[in-house]
């Protein structure tokens, strides 16, 4: 059977994943990166360290858990965004591995970015991958984002993405994780603060900082600070945490609406699969499309499926 294998190797997950097109079926394995107790990330060197552990540990579950065949198609994310200079040593790691394994089995070699799969993995998850034929808005929310982008069909790099609007400051997984510290919890820490904010109380009133199409969210770790200090409860805290990105999303969205139409809306990354803030985007944008959470973090399934794309999209076939 066609099987394409993905590799993804980012700051905080190691993964690998092969898409079967014959059945439509993503298997994947995949490790966060350790951190340490109260730390907020890695060093990159720490990075490469660790994806040089556990890649072949996720290569061999992969391949040992599943009845698969040997992909004649290899892509790995070498670079964070699709924008000239975008770089990290973390994702040399799963670019070697598949020039490797290129090398010595004479499969198909390609790249991508991150973001790319990201946004790849999010269609597939929405089952709504034929809007890579089509301009669509994608959101990209995680740690190292806040990016809202216009994506065109493009024969070369199957999307071709213009940023619209970003984070000027703070991205809104940071604004995650230095709220969730800030509480106690463990890094990564969407899901802790997520468990936290069903909670709440309370709820606030929030005004979104945008210029431009771009947001600021530096001020929310503020915020969240001097609540704390002020005696507020920590449910309501991360309630607020969440709203605010909510709502910032919501604003990114309309402002790109008003430039480019009613288009449709797929949303990616980490930060995307909080049940809290897709609720709030879904009840003003209701037709927009999510990933499941598995496919909205890290993951190597979009990167997969780009091998996919790219080759089916050279025979023709696309």
């Amino acid at each position: 059977m066609p099987e394409f294998l993905g590799i993804d190797t980012s700051n905080y997950t190691t993964s690998a994943a092969v898409y079967v097109s014959e059945e439509n079926k993503v298997y994947q394995c995949k490790k966060l990166l350790p951190v340490k107790e109260g730390e907020l990330g890695l060093r990159q060197s720490d990075a490469v360290f660790h994806h040089t552990k556990q890649l072949p540990d996720m290569i061999e579950q992969l391949f040992g858990e599943n009845s698969l065949d040997m992909p004649k198609v290899v892509t790995a994310s070498a670079r964070p965004r699709s924008i000239d200079g975008s770089y990290m040593p973390c994702f040399l790691c799963g670019e070697g591995f598949a020039r490797s394994y290129a090398a010595v089995t004479g499969a198909r070699l390609y790249s991508t970015s991150h973001q790319v799969g990201h946004i790849l993995a999010a269609l597939y998850s929405a089952d709504r991958l034929e809007l890579v034929k089509e301009r669509f808005i994608a959101f990209h929310v995680s740690g190292g984002t806040t990016d809202c982008l216009l994506c065109e069909p493009d024969a070369d790099s199957i999307m071709k993405i213009t940023e619209v609007g970003t984070s000027l400051d703070l991205k809104a997984g940071q604004a995650v994780d230095r709220t969730g510290l800030m509480l106690g919890l463990h890094f990564p820490c969407g899901a802790e603060l997520e468990k936290l904010a069903v909670n709440a109380d309370r709820s606030f009133k929030v005004r979104p900082v945008l210029k431009d199409g771009s947001c600021c969210l530096s001020g929310v770790e503020n915020k969240c600070g001097l609540m704390l200090k002020n005696g507020e409860k920590p449910e309501n805290i991360a309630r607020y945490c969440l709203d605010f990105i909510a709502e910032t999303i919501i604003a990114m969205t309309a402002h790109a609406e008003d430039r480019f139409g009613e288009l449709p809306l797929i949303f990616a990354g980490g930060v995307m699969s909080d049940v809290i803030i897709r609720d709030s985007i879904i009840s003003r944008f209701p037709s927009a499309g999510f990933a499941e959470p598995q496919y909205s973090c890290d993951n190597a399934a979009g990167v997969a499926i780009y091998g996919y794309l790219k080759s089916t999209g050279e025979k023709g076939c696309l």
